[in-house]
């Protein structure tokens, strides 16, 4: 089982659609955290969200069976690998954190997503355009879990 958070950084001044953050994934065998590395591995969260959001969905479809993923303006990577079965391994520099059923992963992604959406997306202003695409790819991905 794979469990991810996501979290704005304090202290940036007015809400911005280029707030920096940081992501946490954690499974059976591993954990990997943008925070607490040297360089700093902060990215623009809303943006990074939105494109972990729509790799995943390249998963989903089946478009792809590996998807590497970088956060925008960072160097915090996750990879994952889908097998035949459905199931997804993912992993951080090399090192597996953990497998899980593609549909699982879709959902570990999706509830922080949808936990920063009611809290700090909402602060952004309506017609700040990285607001519109974040909640765009949030549709997208769950028309393809129904």
């Amino acid at each position: 089982m794979i469990t991810m958070k996501f979290s704005v950084r304090p202290g940036q001044g007015e809400p911005s659609g280029f707030d920096l953050g940081d992501i946490y994934c954690e499974g059976d065998s591993g954990t990997a955290k943008s925070v607490g590395h040297i360089p700093d591995q902060g990215m623009m969260i809303y943006l990074s969200i939105t494109l972990l959001l729509d790799s995943l969905r390249e998963l989903i479809t089946g478009e792809r069976k590996v998807i590497s993923f970088t956060g925008s303006d960072t160097s915090f990577r996750l990879d994952f690998k889908r097998d035949k079965k459905g199931f997804v391994s993912v992993s951080a520099q090399g090192e597996l954190i953990g497998k899980s059923s593609l549909e699982d992963l879709a959902y570990a992604a999706l509830r922080p997503t949808q936990e920063l959406a009611e809290g700090n997306l909402l602060h952004l202003p309506a017609g700040d355009p990285v607001r519109s695409d974040y909640l765009s790819a949030v549709q997208e991905i769950r028309a393809k879990l129904a």
